[in-house]
């Protein structure tokens, strides 16, 4: 298979089952922004080379197949309304999502005051990440009613598991989360 193959050199691209449309279609940003979380969840998995602590090796395990799910999801966002979706995730994903936020913030101290993204190289990037699925989930929303509602509440609770996720491997690395500037 070749890297480049030309045919969008002129702007549009292909969907699953190669109906072109433009690059900057709404559907081609939907799935690309997805694309995007998945490329800054990969860059924060980078910065926990040489890091270590009770769980981190369940982290990244937990990642691994959220990176796969969001592979999914894209991949339902570039399937034309009406056609056969190739890859599926289901509800248990999200539910895997909520179990996991549910008990990683159980071990964190309880939210006071709104905080301010940051902490470790690893929480920062999450907190980008989760940045950027809130933006798949508006793109998403954006594309209406031919999107599959589990899509729109999966980017909804990946944000909601991001920003958990954060907390905790912060909390995990020591870094100490800042808050408010009280000025």
């Amino acid at each position: 298979m070749k890297i480049y193959t030309k045919t969008g050199d002129k702007g549009t691209t292909s969907l699953i089952y190669g109906t072109r449309v433009s690059k900057n279609d709404a559907r081609v940003e939907a799935y690309g922004t997805c694309d995007e979380t998945n490329s800054m969840i990969g860059l924060a998995l980078s910065y926990l080379n040489g890091e270590y602590f009770d769980g981190k090796e369940e982290m990244q395990a937990i990642f691994h197949k959220i990176q796969t799910v969001l592979f999914h999801v894209g991949a339902e966002l570039a399937t034309p309304a009406g056609k056969e979706v190739k890859w599926i995730f289901e509800q248990k994903d999200i539910e895997d999502l909520e179990k996991t936020i549910d008990t990683w913030d159980a071990s964190l101290p309880p939210l006071t005051n709104f905080i301010l993204p940051g902490g470790s190289q690893v929480g920062a990037a999450l907190h980008v990440a989760r940045t950027v699925a809130r933006r798949a989930e508006r793109q998403a929303v954006g594309l209406g009613e031919e999107v599959n509602p589990l899509v729109l509440t999966y980017l909804n609770r990946l944000s909601d598991f991001l920003f958990v996720a954060a907390r905790y491997v912060n909390m995990h690395l020591g870094s100490k989360e800042q808050t408010l500037h009280q000025g």
